[in-house]
């Protein structure tokens, strides 16, 4: 075990700490708050609870009668408990902290009056006076250290850059280890990205790590040099306000909340269109291979190469095709649906090639109505963006996987984006894009049916399996385009357009 040693001057200190604490806070942990009567154990807590709930005004009254104290509608459900009047340990399965444990988090003060009951802490905090003020400390160890470590780095970071006493507050997270939290100081609201080096990643074919197979952004750099062309070539990416490279961390402009979907989270049409529109541009200017990140270091854009599209749409084969029929592919069917594939991508030998974002749907699109023009679109998470062919990003905007897009909207916003590149000039083939169009919104939606099934079964996040049988519907109008023949005459065959639950395809 680590022994982490911390000085707090006053109660704002702790208050402080509170939030720096809670951001490291992860599903199943145990938190044990040790210390004499006034130590602040109740104030730590209680800092933490608001901080999960976002709502500094939360009442969090003291658990010394009902002995626990929930709060199930936290971002982070939290269980506080305070055990000074437990008469033995064994009234601990009473309490059900094993059942909060399995949904959130646990905060347990006077943990010694579990006479041993209670399971290994993730954190064992113990607090004692010091002058006026408090020290604690913090036994850790593993995960939960480098956590805590790391979110107190983000509080070095921030008070390096003149934020000292601003108050943090978890804003999302993704399928990588990279976060976003808000950042309220005197300067206003503003956006911290935390993107620590990506881990090893292990060999996965022909002895290259999936990462690199698929070109994915490694570390904080590809953000930086893609937010700097981006704005340099007239485009709203957020402002870096500070950063620290090294240590991947970033703070941003806030481009504020608002996106291209309804109250009731449906599409806002010409919000949309807005949107094609925009990719038209993007696609029109020319774009350089290689883009500075800082003095003496380059950022080179990948290629979207067939290794990366493939190893791509395999996720589909590997993961969905054994979770819908329950068993996995042999090597022979494997083999096929490379073959079906490679057929496919060579058809993409004429297919316009430019910048494309790579996951350019809802959540990463903010509506600025108080601007004009391009600059009403505020573009985020471009970090593994790559030179391929266009009609990607328009794949991922006109089949948004995170909400569902009529056929006829999709066709409006395929319309509206080859009148804007008609109406720019220059060379544009549309029957050429329109079979790219159909070939990449197949291959990224084979993709992603594969990574929300892993979503489920490696990391244990079934909310993703909801978009399912959207996705597959997206999959399965892309499937008419006869260029996409040998792909279809594949899943047909395996029966992977079928609903598992109706059986119908």
């Amino acid at each position: 075990m680590h022994s982490l040693e911390i000085s707090l001057a006053n109660e704002n200190e702790t208050i402080r700490f509170g939030e720096d604490f809670a951001l490291a806070l992860t599903k199943g942990d145990l938190v044990t708050l040790a210390g004499d009567l006034g130590a602040g154990k109740s104030t730590l807590a209680r800092a933490i609870i608001r901080s999960l709930a976002n709502d500094e005004t939360l009442d969090v009254p003291s658990p010394t009668f009902t002995l626990v104290q929930s709060y199930s509608d936290l971002r982070l459900p939290v269980a506080h408990a305070d055990l000074y009047r437990l008469s033995s340990g064994a009234e601990l399965d009473e309490l059900g902290l094993d059942e909060a444990l399995q949904e959130g988090v646990v905060l347990v003060e006077w943990p010694g009056q579990a006479e041993g009951y209670l399971p290994a802490p993730a954190f064992a905090v113990t607090l004692l006076h010091a002058g006026e003020g408090r020290k604690l400390v913090i036994e850790v160890a593993g995960e939960p250290q480098k956590r805590l470590e790391r979110s107190l780095a983000i509080r070095r970071f921030l008070e390096q850059s003149g934020r000292k006493d601003a108050t943090r507050r978890y804003l999302l997270g993704d399928a990588s280890p990279r976060g976003y939290e808000t950042v309220t100081s005197a300067g206003g609201l503003e956006m911290l990205m935390n993107a620590p080096p990506m881990p090893y990643d292990p060999p996965v074919k022909n002895g290259r790590p999936y990462r690199q197979i698929a070109h994915l952004a490694e570390n904080i750099f590809a953000f930086a040099s893609m937010n700097q062309l981006l704005r340099a070539k007239g485009f709203h990416a957020p402002e870096i306000l500070a950063q620290d490279l090294d240590n991947g961390l970033l703070l941003l402009e806030h481009m504020g909340n608002d996106g291209v979907l309804d109250g009731e989270d449906r599409p806002i049409s010409e919000r949309y269109e807005a949107c094609a529109r925009l990719l038209a541009h993007i696609h029109q200017a020319e774009w350089p291979q290689q883009t500075p990140v800082a003095e003496g270091i380059i950022h080179t854009i990948p290629d979207f190469d067939r290794d990366a599209m493939m190893i791509e749409v395999e996720l589909l084969s590997a993961w969905y095709a054994p979770w819908l029929t329950g068993r996995a592919l042999d090597d022979g069917s494997k083999a096929s649906f490379e073959t079906a594939w490679d057929a496919v991508f060579a058809s993409l030998g004429d297919a316009e090639k430019s910048l494309i974002l790579r996951d350019f749907h809802s959540p990463n699109i903010l509506w600025r109505d108080a601007s004009e023009g391009h600059d009403r679109i505020g573009l985020i998470d471009f970090q593994d963006a790559m030179i391929g062919p266009a009609a990607y990003d328009l794949a991922s905007l006109a089949q948004d996987a995170r909400v569902t897009i009529s056929p006829e909207l999709e066709a409006h916003l395929l319309a509206v984006y080859c009148d804007e590149r008609r109406n720019l000039g220059g060379v544009f083939g549309e029957e050429n894009f329109r079979a790219a169009y159909a070939i990449m919104s197949a291959q990224r939606n084979s993709k992603i049916l594969g990574i929300f099934v892993r979503l489920d079964r490696r990391d244990g996040k079934p909310y993703y399996l909801k978009h399912l049988p959207r996705i597959r519907a997206y999959l399965q109008r892309s499937l008419v385009h006869p260029v996409l023949a040998p792909v279809r005459m594949w899943y047909e065959e395996k029966g992977l357009l079928r609903d598992p639950e109706t059986g119908r395809g």
